[in-house]
């Protein structure tokens, strides 16, 4: 990889990584450029995810700060996907990139459909708190193998899944993804450097700018209502969903 190549990249996750904080998916756009620049994909997914774990930290100090994260409530979460990312980051090799993208697709283009039929939902208050029962937290662990196998898409529908089975508004979702995420790709790393798989040269250089751009990004979602996280949030989600099937198609 030339300078050139090397400022691009850094670039891109930069951008990335500020837009991320509210959209998720970083690594649907990432990874593919990492392959571009002839990273090996077992390579290129470790390395990601070393840097999404300084990402996530960066991101989550202003929520934080805002006391937006409810760490009571999360809790069970945390412990669910301290053991699901694990196992999906075992899994690495063993599941093919056009199979991952049919799966991210398909989930966005549900959490398009559920945003729509209940368009309330995420900005507005629900008399009845939500109880997540069996179902919820085995979805949870579902996605918990994905995010630490993969992580693109994975904040992107665990932020809807939160809304529609935790009761969270956008903004407590958001926040909540962010810590949720720091223990995905924290014991996904772990394992990743266990198989002795993350480029560290290239990874520590991405984990700086990940970290920069987290803070920068979750400054602003912070400051944000509900109601602009859920555009931006929704419009992210189409125009990935369009990205993903195209890349299918052609």
């Amino acid at each position: 990889m030339n300078t050139a190549e090397f400022v691009v990249l850094l670039l891109v996750f930069l951008a990335t990584s500020i837009i991320g904080v509210v959209t998720g998916s970083n690594s649907l756009i990432t990874v593919p450029v990492m392959f571009q620049f002839h990273i090996e994909p077992r390579v290129a997914v470790a390395t990601n995810m070393f840097g999404l774990v300084f990402m996530t930290a960066g991101s989550t100090i202003p929520f934080i700060r805002q006391k937006t994260v409810d760490l009571k409530k999360i809790s069970p979460l945390l412990a669910i996907t301290a053991v699901s990312s694990a196992v999906g980051a075992m899994l690495v090799g063993y599941i093919s990139a056009d199979g991952i993208k049919l799966i991210v697709s398909a989930s966005m283009i549900a959490v398009a459909i559920f945003i729509f039929i209940k368009p309330s939902a995420g900005t507005e208050d629900d008399d009845k708190p939500a109880r997540p029962g069996i179902a919820a937290y085995s979805i949870a662990f579902g996605l918990g193998v994905y995010g630490g196998l993969f992580s693109g898409g994975y904040v992107t529908v665990l932020t809807v899944v939160l809304v529609a089975f935790f009761g969270m508004r956008f903004s407590e979702s958001v926040a909540a993804t962010k810590l949720v995420n720091l223990i995905s790709s924290g014991i996904a790393s772990i394992l990743f450097m266990w198989q002795g798989l993350i480029d560290y040269t290239l990874g520590f250089w991405l984990a700086a700018t990940m970290f920069v751009g987290g803070y920068i990004g979750a400054h602003y979602a912070a400051k944000m209502n509900d109601l602009w996280l859920k555009r931006i949030f929704l419009a992210a989600v189409f125009l990935l969903a369009l990205k993903i099937i195209y890349d299918l198609i052609f």
